[in-house]
């Protein structure tokens, strides 16, 4: 009798256990015990063609067309948040999903093994919508890392920025539980990631004195002792920018320091050589040659593919106010103005030809125009007082103006020396960097706040509020001469950075 109820104790025992793992594999499978900080969203989405609407709602989504259900997720898909957005730029948007699922694909297959992982894990499900059906177009394997939001759309959106003109930039955002972002691109068969940052170091005036290109021609013409200690500064960098003080020639004869510059193309030659990306040339002697030196630098630096903004050349007839640059998808906008020429007029038939800093009306548009097409906005001004450590009043006014604009980043060049810099914050909480003053590059000039200038460093990051500053710094450089030889080396003191 007792060995009789102990079988039925033992037997009730199992079946209870059978019964609770049941209920705990049912639960399991119901999604219960997914990651408690998981944000399961709510809501209906809308293609851009007003044919259907995805409605998510307890982890499912349903795809209506004409107020009927034509699809609905999959009962062992469990939807975190939604998108709809023409990801693979095919002019139709497709249903992006942040979902959680058991199973992931196989390591060496492109299909769907549930018995290589019985685990939740989280992915990223593509669907198309054709007519009448909803079909799979792509799914991730596990992500790697924990997602708490994706955002879809152009980057246009992200950046909060730029007019969407039809141009082929889609782009998914992932952020992460740190709060870190990941920017991804559809790529033929699935999502490739793409850099969030890009590398900015910008070099003041390069003031080609007589000693200078004297030393370089008797030594066969070779310049590339300006630059060799930096080399390795402008290949690390994702952009790198010179002011380029004088116009550059070919001709012996136009050679000449100050205080009328003429700078043998050699100089230029090295310039592209060193690995420079952007030379600025609105300069107060860019006029020096007059418009023969305009047009032999713009084309130069056009012909050995090294952007020269602020000059425009003889065939240039329209005005053309900024370039923009593309760095890992990033595109800067690169405006630059000179105070004035020296005293040179411009050529009634070549209005364009030095881009100067006295219009506010007509650069508060070039900047407006300047953002619509680009996510970062850099003005390069050649302003202030000659030798003067501090910032003068026509800095400062111009500088508020680049705020009010939205200008991201100013870096300014002709004072011959260091200056601060800050970030400033408007109303609305924009930021903008602002160097007064980089000072000297290369000069043979004998005050004493001239033979140190300064390397401009700072860095553009994406994040949930658009493209922003994330660092910068502004670096000593020492102008030393051994001889006639005139060197410059970074220097060793620490540098301002962004907290």
């Amino acid at each position: 009798m007792n060995v009789g109820r102990k079988l039925r104790k033992c037997l009730y025992g199992i079946m209870a256990l059978v019964c609770t793992g049941a209920a705990l594999y049912m639960l399991w499978q119901g999604g219960v015990f997914l990651p408690g900080w998981i944000g399961w969203e709510n809501g209906t989405l809308q293609d851009t063609s007003g044919q259907y609407e995805a409605v998510l709602t307890h982890r499912r989504v349903q795809v209506r067309k004409d107020d009927q259900v034509i699809w609905t997720s999959p009962k062992g898909l469990k939807v975190q948040q939604a998108q709809v957005n023409d990801i693979d730029n095919d002019g139709q948007d497709e249903l992006i999903l942040l979902c959680w699922r058991i199973g992931k694909y196989g390591r060496s297959r492109p299909f769907w093994v549930e018995r290589d992982e019985q685990r939740w894990s989280q992915h990223i499900a593509v669907y198309e919508c054709n007519g009448e059906k909803v079909k799979t177009k792509w799914m991730a394997s596990d992500i790697g890392f924990e997602v708490c939001e994706i955002r879809a759309g152009s980057r246009a959106a992200y950046a909060g920025r730029r007019e969407d003109k039809g141009a082929p930039d889609n782009r998914l955002l992932l952020t992460d539980r740190k709060g870190e972002l990941t920017c991804w691109f559809w790529d033929s068969w699935g999502f490739t990631r793409e850099a969030t940052s890009v590398s900015f170091v910008a070099f003041g005036d390069n003031l080609i004195h007589e000693p200078i290109y004297q030393y370089g021609l008797h030594n066969d013409g070779d310049f590339s002792f300006l630059y060799e200690n930096i080399e390795d500064i402008i290949a690390q960098s994702d952009i790198s920018v010179i002011n380029q003080e004088t116009p550059l020639t070919d001709d012996p004869a136009r050679y000449g320091g100050y205080p009328q510059f003429g700078t043998p193309v050699q100089v230029g030659e090295s310039i592209s050589d060193a690995g420079f990306d952007v030379v600025t040339c609105a300069t107060n002697h860019a006029l020096d040659q007059g418009m023969t030196g305009v047009d032999f630098t713009k084309r130069f630096f056009d012909d050995t593919g090294v952007i020269c903004v602020g000059i425009q050349g003889a065939g240039e007839i329209e005005y053309h106010p900024y370039d923009i640059i593309v760095r890992n998808g990033i595109r800067i906008a690169l405006l630059n103005y000179t105070y004035g020429t020296n005293g040179i007029q411009i050529p009634a038939q070549n209005s364009n030809a030095v881009h100067l800093l006295e219009d506010e009306e007509q650069i508060r548009t070039d900047i407006s125009m300047a953002k619509a097409e680009s996510d970062i906005v850099a003005v390069f001004v050649h302003w202030g007082t000659e030798y003067a450590e501090e910032p003068d009043t026509l800095q400062k006014k111009w500088t508020q103006i680049f705020l009010e604009c939205g200008v991201d980043v100013t870096v300014g060049t002709h004072p011959h020396a260091l200056q601060p810099c800050e970030l400033l914050r408007d109303d609305s909480g924009h930021e903008m960097l602002v160097y007064y003053s980089i000072g000297n590059y290369i000069s043979a000039q004998a005050e004493k706040s001239c033979v140190r200038g300064g390397m401009a460093e700072f860095t553009v990051v994406l994040t949930a509020e658009g493209y922003r500053i994330s660092e910068y710094g502004l670096r000593p450089l020492v102008i030393t001469w051994q001889g006639k030889k005139c060197t410059v080396d970074p220097g060793s003191l620490p540098y301002i950075t962004k907290d």
